[in-house]
């Protein structure tokens, strides 16, 4: 039971990073039909930028608590920053093109930004500093540290504040009619290319706090960290309904659930000695497995705890073959 508990809260912080990330995902699509493969490249600046700045002030004195929100600060404005470059630069040229143009121009933008990152902060990996108390709390027999429950609250804020700013502010409407129909928009007073850059800019800001808080758990950056965490997270944009907030934030959630769970049981699930021992239990004996083989497979299965990646892009298939609008199945046309 404790193994269980575990899982599910290591899956809740996963899918709270995931949800961020998608959220940006589901809100430029939303707004202009774009899915930005560069968006986990801006979560790896992030982080980056978050532990260029903690390592400049570890020598201040400041408490880790400060220390964290300076460097999440600086994360959102050179994120920000970025991703309005990107839009204008790359994005913005493209619009009336054909999809394929602005979607190779993504993938581009993605490697582009991995190799200045390299470049920028060389390519080996950097242990970011524990700024927050790491003491556990004890949870059903399961741990869970601050870190951790910030991540959760802060996800949980972040939707909350977007889903007011969607519907209850005028940049809001102004989202939503950019999204309906842009020309009517412009007729109407909204300024698209206003919405669409803040649109961005907001993505960003979001991926720069999942970066900042993926880097503060697993405790380490580095130039391609963004690229799986980022795939995955379109992938739970796509699982939920891409186009919508809520859709992006359950899928988030719901796929760190199945990536973590997967992780802890697929190597029983997977291990045919296991079964054969479960069997012999519960019948008497049953046929076991060449004796090799148990010993070669140990406890991990066929499939070990390393296949956990796999979890993510089987959600992605079966959604896309059997319902592809995602689980709250909305129309993007009608949603920011």
């Amino acid at each position: 039971m404790e193994t269980f508990v575990q899982q599910i809260i290591n899956g809740l912080v996963l899918g709270s990073v995931y949800a961020l990330v998608a959220l940006g995902y589901t809100m430029v699509y939303g707004i202009i039909n774009l899915i930005n493969f560069a968006h986990g490249e801006v979560l790896m600046v992030g982080a980056l930028t978050s532990w260029t700045v903690v390592t400049a002030l570890a020598d201040v004195g400041l408490p880790g608590w400060l220390l964290l929100l300076i460097s999440l600060a600086a994360a959102v404005v050179v994120c920000s920053a970025l991703n309005f470059a990107i839009e204008k630069i790359a994005y913005r040229p493209l619009r009336n093109a054909p999809r394929l143009a602005p979607l190779i121009t993504a993938m581009g933008m993605s490697l582009l930004l991995q190799t200045l990152a390299m470049i920028v902060w060389k390519p080996n990996y950097k242990p970011f500093p524990i700024l927050l108390p790491s003491e556990p709390f004890n949870v059903f027999g399961a741990v869970i540290n601050v870190t951790q429950i910030l991540i959760l609250a802060v996800t949980a804020l972040a939707l909350a504040g977007l889903t007011f700013l969607v519907n209850r502010t005028r940049l809001g409407r102004a989202m939503r009619a950019t999204a309906e129909n842009p020309r009517v928009a412009a007729l109407m007073g909204v300024r698209p290319d206003t919405v669409i850059s803040a649109t961005f800019v907001i993505g960003a800001a979001l991926a720069a706090l999942a970066g900042v808080m993926y880097a503060a758990n697993y405790g380490s950056v580095q130039h391609t960290m963004g690229f799986l965490p980022g795939l995955k997270a379109f992938t739970a944009a796509v699982f939920g309904g891409i186009g919508n907030l809520a859709g992006a934030m359950l899928g988030g959630v719901l796929l760190g659930l199945i990536e973590s769970l997967g992780a802890g049981y697929i190597g029983d699930l997977t291990n045919p000695c296991a079964w054969s021992r479960a069997v012999s239990r519960l019948f008497g004996d049953a046929p076991s497995p060449p004796r090799g083989l148990c010993a070669a497979l140990g406890d991990q299965g066929i499939l070990g705890s390393h296949y956990a990646d796999i979890f993510a892009f089987i959600v992605l298939i079966l959604v896309l073959t059997l319902r592809p609008q995602g689980l709250l199945g909305e129309r993007v046309a009608d949603r920011a």
